[in-house]
């Protein structure tokens, strides 16, 4: 079985098929941007994108993937290290606090901002919703999101 993480191409050993596609991303793939945070799929800072879509990678099994384009924090920014408009938007903006939730958030909105390149604060504030921030509030987080909107030209989510 082979997996797409940011990009590249995996094997997964089949001792790893039954385990969490998080545990399998930090453990075996030392990708440790998603966060274990509950365990149980209700606070969001697990989350991943799975052929562009948020997935909750703590209730999502590795077997489950298969075949399928998995994107993690560390896959925004591109290769030289330069961050993607929507991770500068979340600095710029203050949207990040402890950081704990920050991954998973960036890519809820990412995978939004794919779908939906203007939306309204109200829409911004319902595409983020399934994910728990307990430091900022929230307004930063849609401020970020809503300024870095206009760089997802036609839904593509580009970088400048």
């Amino acid at each position: 079985m082979r997996i797409s993480v940011n990009g590249v191409e995996r094997a997964v050993e089949p001792r790893d098929e039954s385990a969490s596609l998080l545990e399998w991303l930090r453990a075996r793939l030392g990708l440790t941007g998603a966060k274990n945070g509950c365990g149980i799929g209700r606070c969001g800072a697990c989350t991943v994108l799975v052929d562009g879509r948020p997935t909750l990678a703590c209730r999502t099994k590795v077997a489950e993937v298969a075949g399928r384009a998995v994107t993690t924090i560390e896959g925004m920014a591109a290769a030289d290290g330069t961050l993607h408009p929507l991770q500068r938007a979340f600095v710029e903006h203050g949207a990040i606090q402890c950081g704990y939730c920050t991954p998973g958030m960036v890519l809820r909105a990412h995978g939004f901002l794919l779908k939906n390149p203007a939306p309204s604060r109200e829409e911004i504030r319902k595409a983020i919703s399934p994910n728990l921030c307990r430091c900022t509030g929230y307004q930063q987080i849609i401020d970020a999101v809503e300024a870095a909107a206009p760089l997802y030209p036609q839904g593509r989510g580009e970088r400048d």
